[in-house]
């Protein structure tokens, strides 16, 4: 899934420095994500039913956010009207035939409070998913569904309890394939072991990655691929506590691209599809040309073989390993996030 310019030299990092550096052992649940996201899609959960539904709204902040992202990039092909909403308000043509999701890990995200009660008057249909707290309670008084999925650790590494747990609640509905889903999960564990923590190898890529990151990264994505590549970006925001740049790759060449007239430590991250439109693909390799010739280093990512849900959950398993390993080469804890804790306690 990796390539780069710079391969074939020893990792840097072991086992016992990433225990000792990630302490709260955000790895250990990484290790884990095959199998919580097959016990996540087999559970017994409620399966939706929608019915007399025009529109769809994903609601959620952060970690609970990408599932939203996740969503409106698997179905950006079919005809459901899908929205995501990151903040207080809903759009005004919520009503009765809108469907609004609303996803708080933590269950006391107060962005997703506000939704629901918007979505309450506005009477639109509602499901909530959260692990408690006042979601849970202010679902629980007003009657409006609600599904409870524990928290992994935190809100951006329970990602596959959430996203599995929600897909098999709405999968039908949504026309998702099962059997995508199930082929997933198991890219999801040949992944695995080629970038987990039990595999700190010279053939890990995301490691090699990791490695090779250095100043602020700007990540370079073709539009199917959006919910990976914000994902990554706020992983290296959170974990490996990095500034980071964003770019849709056919809209930075018409604007974008001319900030690389002037030096800078700034490193080109490309992620690329498999089967990214033709046009794409002749954007990505004039864009590599341009590159070359100015003598810009730049780093590649490529999405593996499969359906729309393999690559994005595969490309963001990688990318999120990378982010870890990042932050322990970087001597970062890449759990604490004491400047979120800092606004939550002001709000």
């Amino acid at each position: 899934m990796l390539y780069s310019l710079f391969n074939g030299y020893n990792h840097l990092l072991n086992l016992e420095k990433l225990e000792k550096i990630d302490s709260d052992n955000m790895h250990s649940i990484y290790d884990e994500w095959p199998e919580i996201s097959e016990k996540a899609f087999s559970s017994k959960v409620q399966e939706i039913k929608i019915k007399k539904i025009e529109h769809i709204i994903f609601a959620g902040m952060g970690g609970s956010g990408a599932i939203g992202d996740f969503f409106q990039s698997i179905l950006s092909k079919s005809k459901i009207h899908l929205n995501v909403v990151k903040g207080y308000v809903l759009p005004k043509t919520a009503d009765e035939k809108t469907l609004v999701v609303t996803i708080s890990v933590s269950g006391n995200t107060i962005e997703m409070l506000s939704i629901l009660k918007s979505a309450k008057k506005s009477k639109c249909k509602i499901f909530a998913f959260s692990s408690s707290g006042k979601m849970k309670h202010y679902c629980s008084r007003n009657k409006i569904n609600h599904i409870t999925i524990p928290e992994n650790h935190s809100p951006r590494a329970s990602f596959t309890i959430y996203l599995y747990t929600i897909l098999k609640a709405l999968h039908e509905s949504l026309g998702i394939s099962k059997k995508d889903i199930l082929e997933s999960i198991k890219k999801l564990k040949e992944t695995n072991e080629k970038i987990s923590s039990r595999n700190l190898t010279n053939n890990n890529s995301a490691l090699t990655l990791a490695e090779q990151i250095n100043g602020i990264p700007i990540i370079y994505y073709p539009q199917g691929l959006y919910a990976a590549a914000v994902r990554f970006r706020n992983s290296l925001q959170e974990n490996s506590k990095l500034h980071v740049i964003l770019e849709n790759v056919i809209e930075s060449s018409h604007n974008g691209i001319v900030a690389w007239e002037k030096s800078s430590n700034v490193i080109p991250i490309l992620i690329q599809g498999r089967d990214d439109f033709i046009k794409t693909k002749e954007r990505w390799k004039i864009l590599k040309e341009f590159f070359d010739e100015n003598g810009i280093r730049y780093l590649e990512v490529e999405s593996l073989n499969g359906n729309i849900i393999s690559k994005i959950v595969n490309l963001i398993y990688l990318l999120d390993y990378v982010s870890i390993y990042h932050a322990v080469l970087n001597k970062t804890n890449p759990t604490p996030v004491n400047s979120i804790d800092f606004i939550k306690e002001h709000l």
